[in-house]
């Protein structure tokens, strides 16, 4: 989100659905009432308010996905979808730090398995997967690509940015992005010295079939 808020011709929207999500789940995430007073609960109301966008040329919508089930599926036909991926021991220790016992619902992977399986013979564009750790072994190449399967330009501008807060980031930013707030373009993964948690053990073993079949179809560095 961060390197395609570097485009001029682009204006990216974070996690517009939350909200829904969390009226309909129920789940009691960090900053839980803030965020439902950020943005409309109704997930019909926010998809009409990102199609009236009109003074750029690209909208790119960051999206958890599972933040997505309440929406008709034939509006993302007609979008060129990108799936990031990252490898299921950074992500579960990762978001372990902020939700204690996090579920497969919540790292989301089987739904983007899930959510590739049902638009890849319906999708009008072809899909997309990015590897976190791909992307960062190579970013000129992987975003290079990435924009030539999108049919748009890359500009070098998208691998770098200033540190802090953006103005899109969503009021939860100050629970999860910590890490990105100090960070201003790509720099190359270090493993994780983090160990999976005890109780994550089935949670990983059950993320990684999911992974590595989306794996197998991303851009490689």
């Amino acid at each position: 989100m961060y390197s395609f808020a570097q485009r001029k011709d682009c204006r990216v929207i974070d996690e517009p659905w939350y909200a829904s999500y969390l009226k309909r789940t129920g789940k009691g995430h960090p900053g839980r009432a803030e965020i439902l007073a950020s943005q409309s609960q109704d997930p019909e109301t926010v998809l009409e308010q990102i199609q009236q966008i009109e003074d750029v040329d690209l909208v790119f919508v960051k999206n958890m996905a599972h933040h997505l089930a309440e929406l008709p599926q034939n509006w993302w036909h007609s979008c060129h979808n990108v799936f990031l991926i990252r490898d299921p021991h950074e992500l579960i220790t990762s978001f372990q730090k902020v939700i204690p016992n996090p579920s497969m619902e919540d790292i989301g992977l089987k739904d983007e398995y899930d959510l590739y399986q049902s638009l890849d013979s319906k999708a009008e564009f072809p899909l997309v997967v990015l590897d976190s750790g791909e992307v960062l072994k190579n970013p000129e190449k992987v975003l290079s690509e990435l924009c030539q399967s999108l049919s748009i330009p890359f500009y070098t501008s998208m691998l770098e940015w200033t540190p802090g807060a953006r103005k899109e980031d969503g009021v939860w930013a100050k629970f999860w992005y910590a890490s990105v707030h100090t960070s201003s373009g790509f720099k190359k993964a270090q493993k994780s010295k983090r160990e999976m948690p005890a109780h994550c053990g089935d949670l990983y073993e059950e993320a990684m079939p999911f992974y590595s079949w989306l794996l197998e179809k991303s851009i490689k560095a």
